[in-house]
């Protein structure tokens, strides 16, 4: 009798369980409903695809419908993705993934709030000439900068980019020393044995409730040595460059211009200078200006010279420069 009423009493427990805990443990909740927005922070009018996933029910038959700022755009049983454009830059996008579970409604709310990030480099120690119009390239150690100017928007303005959180990743592995607050730039030495190195960066409010993103590919430039006419009267001819086979008349003083050798001050000591003529070496006479060769021409003779130069940094083993031209005369 004791027996039956303890069995009794375990089987009205066991019920009570029964009713009560599963519905607990399937209850719809947002919680299960994993989102996955790709690119995470989109450009404008960039397209977005959003993925739905969960660990606790099976999306594939279920109905799932998706609506746009209100309006309802499209439903199906599985429908587990959906694409779409991000708005205007300034703009935002409500999108809102409806899941009916068997144990209820689900609403899963996103907002879709695009950002523009620029990235500006530049070579801080390759040398050009002056007054040359094209960009500083990076050659073999040289140093790199690099500045983020995100444009985000937040209310009637634009949030101010020193007071962002900036996480730098060079070649894809984070870079912990130049990351943290306020840091919109980032300077790095290039890899010799890359051709090129990937920077990016993701930039957030201090709230971490916006982000931007953006990277770039940055090649490396092995140095190249040009060659002009430097007049006596007036200065480098840098009209143009002197082509191979070139004419000279007369006692002629060659220049060499080392495009984006590194350090960017060619004045510098480290670099050695070795001129050679047919090749054997020759020593200039123009003081500590090493770039510079003058040209003596024999009366009555012609023919073919050829005039090489070889510099190099006495502290790297790369990013060294090699030239050479055949003159006629």
């Amino acid at each position: 009798m004791k027996f039956k009423f303890l069995l009794l009493y375990l089987t009205i427990f066991v019920a009570i369980l029964g009713i009560n805990l599963p519905f607990k443990a399937n209850a719809a909740s947002s919680s299960s409903i994993l989102v996955n927005m790709s690119p995470e922070n989109p450009a404008p009018n960039e397209n977005v695809n959003i993925t739905l996933n969960s660990y606790a029910n099976n999306l594939d038959s279920v109905l799932i419908s998706w609506s746009v700022n209100g309006k309802n755009i499209s439903s199906g049983i599985g429908k587990k993705t959906f694409s779409l454009n991000a708005p205007n830059a300034g703009g935002n996008t409500s999108v809102v993934a409806t899941i009916n579970l068997p144990d209820g409604t689900v609403n899963t709310n996103m907002t879709i709030k695009p950002s523009v990030m620029v990235l500006l480099w530049q070579a801080q120690d390759s040398y050009v000439p002056p007054f040359y119009k094209g960009k500083a390239m990076p050659s073999a150690d040289s140093s790199v900068k690099v500045v983020a100017m995100p444009e985000i928007k937040s209310g009637a303005g634009l949030v101010n980019p020193k007071t962002m959180t900036y996480s730098w990743k060079k070649d894809y592995t984070n870079n912990v020393d130049g990351s943290g607050y306020g840091k919109n730039s980032f300077t790095y030495v290039n890899d010799y044995l890359e051709n090129s190195n990937n920077i990016s960066v993701t930039a957030s409010t201090i709230s971490q409730n916006i982000s931007s993103n953006a990277s770039i590919d940055i090649g490396m430039t092995q140095p190249k040595i040009l060659f002009y006419i430097n007049n006596i009267y007036m200065g480098t001819l840098w009209e143009q460059a002197l082509f191979d086979g070139y004419k000279i008349l007369g006692d002629t003083t060659l220049e060499a211009v080392p495009y984006f050798i590194s350090p960017g001050d060619i004045r510098t000591p480290l670099l050695n200078w070795t001129w050679s003529i047919n090749d054997t070496s020759v020593a200039t006479s123009i003081g500590i200006i090493k770039n510079l060769i003058p040209l003596k021409i024999q009366a009555g003779v012609s023919g073919t010279s050829k005039v090489k130069l070889d510099i190099e940094n006495i502290y790297k083993l790369t990013g060294n420069a090699s030239g050479e031209i055949n003159l006629q005369f």
